[in-house]
């Protein structure tokens, strides 16, 4: 054990760290004022306000339906309406430039669960449609021209010093200088830590000036410090019960960082069991109201096709008859969300119909491939049945592609994490499709890169990007590449 070091005073910052670097991929609780939560969440009250400007307009009465309507839609907003980054340096202009495409693509889900809602509880009647066209139509403008007045207000106020608070951090590790990167709206005074300088010098050349961790105490009082974050390894439990006592006898609020790093997490967050806090290394982001949003989704997909769908289902269906001896739909077994075995519906496109213990894979060129069936595959039309799937809760429109269970018993005992992306419906379309990644997977490095994009969905989800992939597939469709 290093003998304490010499004691040196912090340097004040007022600069943020540069940026860049791998974030880790967990939800680092914040404690924000009340003032800066009001001007992020300011679109909320938007929203509500252009929904009773419209009622003005129209000369329309504020009744119990409109009132329930602008509280779905807050709740609904909270949900998808990404808030800003008001720490942001872009211009006047620029903000709306970048957030524009995702801030449309948002309200347009919230639009659309809105108006699923209505025609699925038949309440659509109680509402003017004008009011409704209009309310959508303006609201897109104001959230827009919202954004704006937030970076300009926050950056008025973040350059006052309105929303800075102090904080240090004890432990020169990885996660602190996470740490110090992820809170720049506060005011960073320095690290503490056990080490002696020179040994910070080769495990962190660029760190700011080091104190020991012996004056902390003495420095969070006379500094009147208002964060302390620990961020040494939980191996040092004796070196951090000794800094909680220390800081006792002082106000300031004190936390616990755990080494997120050493993890490859899949939605890692902080979770409460009955009172016990714990870290998410592996979870699935289909949870509660996330779980709902996209089964509504995939639902209102469904349904809004499936007038389309069954006409041009029926004369494939009856060309596949036609066309080759064999059934019109071929059922396989594939894995499912944790793990269940599901059937997967297809038209048939081959002259085999294999789920055994051994399925040799469609390449380019394969005999199996009936006329019409190369037809199918390369436009993806044989997919079609697989609707039925996502009725039955059993798929998804967006997710990872199931594969056939005796594939899945082959690449699991050689592509690490494989099973991982069991942790999500699997979908008719996903991540790794719509970057090319579709057909044949002759090797397993192939399949590797596939496992990677699925992975990266499940750690990136939210509705924004189902969206995003749906139309992205439109795209990948009408080229054709890939598929036979």
């Amino acid at each position: 054990m290093s003998a304490e070091p010499s004691v040196v005073e912090p340097v004040l910052r007022q600069d943020s760290p540069a940026e860049g670097g791998p974030a880790p991929h967990v939800q680092f609780g914040e404690t924000p004022s009340m003032a800066l939560l009001a001007l992020e969440r300011l679109d909320l009250f938007v929203v509500v306000l252009t929904l009773f400007g419209c009622l003005l307009a129209f000369q329309e009465p504020l009744t119990g339906d409109y009132a329930g309507l602008a509280g779905v839609a807050v709740i609904l907003c909270g949900r998808f309406i990404t808030r800003p980054d008001l720490r942001s340096n872009l211009g006047f202009g620029a903000r709306t430039l970048v957030m524009m495409p995702r801030l449309l693509m948002e309200w347009a889900t919230v639009v659309g669960i809105l108006l699923f809602a209505g025609f699925a509880l038949k309440i659509s009647d109680s509402f003017s449609r004008a009011v409704l066209l209009t309310w959508f139509t303006v609201t897109a403008v104001a959230l827009a021209l919202t954004q704006e007045i937030q970076g300009q207000v926050s950056r008025w106020l973040y350059a006052r010093g309105t929303f800075a608070s102090t904080f240090v951090v004890v432990g020169v590790t990885k996660v602190g200088l996470e740490l110090v990167r992820r809170i720049p709206d506060q005011t960073f005074l320095g690290f503490f830590d056990y080490r002696s300088r020179e040994r910070l010098a080769l495990a962190a050349p660029d760190t700011p000036a080091v104190s020991g961790c012996a004056n902390l105490g003495n420095f969070v009082r006379e500094h009147g410090v208002a964060a302390v974050y620990i961020a040494l390894p939980i191996a040092n439990a004796p070196r951090i019960r000794n800094l909680l006592a220390d800081l006792r006898n002082s106000t300031t609020s004190v936390y616990f960082v755990p080494d997120v790093f050493a993890f490859d997490l899949i939605q890692g967050r902080v979770v409460d069991l009955n009172g016990i806090p714990a870290l998410a290394i592996c979870d699935t982001p289909l949870r509660g109201t996330n779980a709902f949003m996209k089964r509504m989704l995939d639902l209102a997909l469904a349904l809004a096709t499936l007038p389309v769908l069954v006409p041009v289902c029926a004369v494939i269906a009856l060309a596949v008859k036609l066309s080759s001896r064999g059934p019109v739909l071929f059922a396989q077994r594939r894995y499912g969300m944790d793990g269940e075995e599901i059937l997967v519906y297809k038209f048939r496109s081959m002259t085999v119909c294999e789920d055994g213990g051994q399925i040799r894979q469609a390449s380019r060129d394969d005999a199996r491939i009936t006329s019409l069936g190369r037809f199918l595959r390369r436009t993806s039309l044989d997919e079609l049945p697989q609707i039925l799937n996502v009725l039955q809760g059993k798929m998804s429109f967006v997710g990872p592609r199931p594969h056939a269970v005796a594939h899945n018993e082959l690449y699991r005992r050689q592509i690490n994490g494989y099973m991982i992306r069991h942790k999500v419906l699997p979908g008719i379309t996903g991540w790794a499709q719509v970057h090319g990644l579709r057909g044949e997977t002759d090797t397993v490095d192939k399949m590797a890169q596939r496992v990677r994009f699925d992975l990266e969905y499940l750690r990136n989800w939210s509705l924004s990007l189902d969206v995003r992939i749906l139309v992205k597939t439109v795209i990948v469709v009408l080229k054709g590449d890939n598929a036979y």
